[in-house]
């Protein structure tokens, strides 16, 4: 695990996922032009998972999934 801390509309909070899912996390952030923290965001604001790590695990999932 690794963890990260940042700051989404000014609430203080931290992650904690896999490397792996950091990295995919920062290619889709990539991919679409945006800074790390205005994706995680969007993920923060659009999710149905109960805690922000799963919503990004999920939301990594998905990209790749729908990548292909």
């Amino acid at each position: 695990m690794e963890k990260r801390s940042l700051t989404i509309v000014g609430h203080r909070t931290s992650i904690a996922i896999e490397p792996e899912f950091w990295a995919g996390l920062e290619a889709m952030a990539a991919a679409k032009g945006l800074p790390l923290v205005a994706l995680i965001r969007q993920i923060d604001e659009g999710r149905s998972a109960p805690n922000l790590s799963s919503a990004v695990r999920l939301a990594v999932l998905a990209w790749y999934r729908d990548r292909g």
